[in-house]
């Protein structure tokens, strides 16, 4: 095929800019993607703080691999992924703010993979915008540098996708189809289940046997550990995944649509998902991603080049349909895999809507598109800075909770149990336990009988009662919480 009827295919009827002299078209390509991943990694850096401390979550990821604490409770619904992908700096470094870099570099170079994954699908400029739109939402920045899946799903998605287009005419896309789709079973299995779903009908359907093959040794590459742990440790995998939807509340037909409204606005974690839905401006994007995900379905069928759009869009479709329908609460993390699914197809939507065939700029449509995106990554890190500042002053207050009970004399080996004892009690270097809600690993007897042989403190909401067994045990409050301490401890006093 003639250059001139490539860049005709993958551009529609738009001319593609000449290569510079000295600078061939695929290593002009490349320079884009790598800009767009290297920018970034800069941005988490400077706006996430590194030191910001670990989250909920983390704490429980991290505790797997890492010195500073006992492993956490380790729920049906968690997979192992997180926890290998830390284990290279959380195993021998308790420094949060290393781990910070090594997960920010980690990410743009994870951003950079699945963007290149795409080449010769779409333009590069394209490429790079798609890129740069998912990369600015405040969800993606939050969570790049953090020791969580979801991003990790996200980018795996992509990636996967962007080989499943090109392995007609690279065999040796399969192997980044393999790679994506392992990637994201790794982190999050049943994700990886939902965003794999078209590709698997598609194939089947187009009798493409080498690319289910892929697909299939990709779940099963990501996912077998989750199963093998299923039976090892659940009675099976039915079992685990009934166990799984029962702490998540009970999957099933919700409507949780308003949920992710609400979490717009910087919510880590809307459960319950009650009050106002956010201000107009935060939610705008969300109204206008569906809406250009339409037209650039509509430019691609019209292009005769549906298939590179309509499957990155049914993708996303699958990922978000368990987290806006069959889910009770909601966490912007969750959408991360369907957003960036839907940010090249909406790059090229915007591409198209402002400039002509012949790819010069249509003033006022460039103009008013420059004003809405200038707009949008106002909004958008608008609310990082309050997401970023909330969450550092839960994390200190956490860690100031942890010094108070090292001081009172519950340091290792210790436990904790009660209100946000899982994160407190990795700040603090204990074990954490609970005898009832979603984290149920012991019992009232257990968490007795520990009292006897290691220090053992309660926490509770500021003037909440403590579980019977220990309302005689002496309390204080401390960083906004009251902590019950076993008299065992008290008896011998802080060191």
């Amino acid at each position: 095929m003639a250059h001139g009827d490539r860049a005709l295919l993958l551009g529609g009827n738009r001319r593609t800019p000449p290569v510079a002299s000295g600078a061939s078209p695929r290593a002009r390509d490349r320079w884009p993607a790598a800009a767009v991943a290297a920018a970034f990694t800069l941005v988490q850096l400077v706006l996430v703080r590194p030191g910001m401390g670990l989250g909920w979550d983390e704490t429980v990821y991290v505790s797997q691999v890492g010195a500073q604490a006992p492993a956490a409770f380790f729920s049906a619904p968690r997979a192992r992924g997180v926890s290998l992908l830390v284990a290279p700096v959380a195993s021998w470094s308790t420094s949060t703010e290393l781990l910070r870099v090594y997960l920010a570099v980690l990410s743009g170079l994870g951003l950079y993979l699945a963007l290149r994954a795409w080449r010769g699908l779409f333009p590069a400029r394209v490429l790079a915008v798609g890129g740069a739109l998912f990369a600015s939402l405040w969800i993606t920045v939050f969570y790049g540098p953090q020791a969580m899946p979801n991003y990790w799903v996200a980018v795996g998605g992509l990636g996967a996708v962007g080989c499943f287009l090109r392995a007609r005419e690279s065999p040796r896309a399969l192997w980044g189809v393999v790679a994506g789709v392992a990637l994201m079973a790794w982190m999050r299995p049943t994700d990886a289940v939902w965003v794999a779903l078209p590709l698997l009908v598609a194939a089947v359907v187009r009798r493409r046997p080498r690319l289910v093959l892929a697909l299939v040794a990709g779940l099963v590459a990501g996912g077998a550990q989750w199963v093998i742990e299923a039976y090892l440790h659940y009675g099976g995998l039915a079992e685990r995944l009934h166990e799984g939807s029962r702490i998540q509340g009970g999957l099933g037909p919700q409507f949780a649509v308003d949920n992710q409204l609400r979490s717009l606005s910087g919510r880590t974690l809307c459960r319950p998902c009650t009050g106002p839905l956010p201000d107009p401006a935060v939610m705008a994007w969300w109204a206008v991603l569906p809406l250009l995900a339409a037209v650039a379905l509509v430019i691609a069928v019209r292009a005769r080049r549906p298939r590179s759009t309509l499957v990155p869009l049914a993708c996303a479709t699958t990922a978000a349909v368990p987290y806006l329908f069959l889910i009770g609460y909601a966490a912007p993390r969750f959408l991360l895999p369907a957003y960036a699914l839907l940010a090249i197809p909406v790059a090229d939507a915007l591409f198209h809507l402002a400039t002509t065939p012949a790819g010069r700029w249509r003033p006022v449509a460039a103009v008013l598109l420059a004003i809405g995106l200038a707009g949008h990554l106002a909004v958008q890190y608008a609310v990082l800075q309050r997401t970023v500042d909330r969450a550092t002053g839960h994390h200190r207050d956490w860690a100031r909770t942890a010094a108070e009970l090292n001081r009172l004399g519950v340091r290792p080996p210790c436990l904790l149990t009660g209100h946000l004892s899982v994160p407190v009690a990795y700040y603090a270097g204990c074990a954490s336990a609970a005898a009832r809600g979603p984290n149920t690993n012991s019992t009232d007897a257990g968490i007795v009988g520990a009292s006897r042989r290691m220090p053992v403190a309660v926490l509770t909401r500021p003037g909440a009662a403590p579980p019977a067994y220990a309302r005689d045990w002496h309390t204080l409050p401390a960083a906004g919480m009251d902590l019950h301490v076993a008299p065992a401890v008290t008896r011998h006093g802080p060191a």
